[in-house]
């Protein structure tokens, strides 16, 4: 049940990801990480709809990462990529090449490989602790430096680098919602709203969003979507294992069919982002029809106008 719960988030989360692209990318390039972007966003219905379906699917994801292991839990909410391609296709009217449907495989059976793994009891090593929440100051670190390098960049450059870091970002925020869900769990609501974690995950979302416009808004989605994919699972499984003290296998085959499983994934994840239909999300417009050349009047020898020939003799 957790499982096709956690496929449903990554449905929703996917097409409201195809949507927000959709609308972001026809802002201006100035308003680049400018609170602007946002305001002008907010007029727009295309966006508006995309928010509202990925927070639909967040909800959804926030009940995966609470009752499944974060690394289940991201790869599992990776296949969001898949679905983002599917709603692309007919939105960019290109068709799927066979590079997209093998990397859709891939990615599929990354995230079996991962869960097969986690579903076997075996030995394993238990480290981490609530001490060592630091490490997500650490993560934040490196997607500010992504953030400034970025800055200096253009276009495709530009979203590769912000994307990286709302993705991180969003790792993070996937380690704050287990946090919380843990919280309310374990003592109540009212618990919630008097510590910490609740409030640095509302944060540490909004800067992730943020940050994911501006790199939408830099270039087509093929650009961005594959860094974000690819960097949340990165630190979230990251900080599972170092705050939550997620096991680590040390059975030999499972190491084997982990690392395959995380090969697969991104592999998998590079090979659909690269798809046309991501990088033809642009709405066609329609260029301003130019006006028709005046031709000259024509005139007889004593100059009168010249009347129209027939018809037929016209060359």
């Amino acid at each position: 049940m957790n499982i096709g719960i956690g496929l449903v988030a990554a449905m929703l989360v996917g097409v409201g990801l195809v949507l927000q692209q959709h609308a972001a990318e026809q802002a201006p390039k100035t308003y680049f990480l400018r609170l602007r972007l946002i305001a002008e966003l907010l007029r727009e219905r295309r966006w508006l709809a995309g928010i509202a379906i990925m927070v639909a699917g967040q909800i959804l994801s926030a009940w995966t990462i609470g009752h499944l292991s974060l690394s289940l839990a991201e790869p599992l909410l990776a296949t969001e990529l898949i679905f983002a391609l599917i709603v692309a296709v007919p939105l960019s009217g290109e068709r799927l090449q066979k590079s997209e449907m093998f990397g859709a495989v891939l990615l599929s059976a990354g995230v079996a490989a991962l869960s097969v793994s986690r579903s076997i009891n075996t030995q394993g090593l238990r480290f981490g602790s609530a001490a060592y929440w630091p490490a997500a100051a650490a993560i934040g670190a490196v997607a500010l430096c992504l953030i400034r390098a970025g800055w200096r960049r253009e276009a495709q450059q530009r979203a590769l680098l912000t994307g990286t870091a709302s993705g991180l970002i969003f790792g993070i925020s996937d380690a704050l919602t287990r946090q919380t869900v843990e919280i309310i769990s374990r003592h109540s609501l009212i618990a919630v709203l008097t510590s910490w974690p609740a409030y640095c995950l509302v944060a540490t979302s909004l800067v992730a969003l943020w940050l994911m416009q501006g790199s939408f808004n830099a270039a087509p989605l093929h650009a961005s979507l594959p860094a974000i994919t690819a960097a949340e699972p990165v630190a979230g499984i990251l900080l599972g294992v170092v705050v939550f003290g997620d096991v680590i296998h040390i059975s030999p085959g499972l190491i084997a069919l982990q690392a395959a499983g995380l090969v697969a994934l991104v592999t998998g994840v590079i090979l659909v982002a690269r798809a046309p239909a991501l990088s033809s999300l642009r709405p066609k417009r329609l260029l301003p029809a130019r006006p028709a050349r005046a031709e000259p009047a024509r005139t007889t020898p004593e100059g009168e106008p010249a009347q129209p020939a027939p018809e037929g003799e016209r060359v």
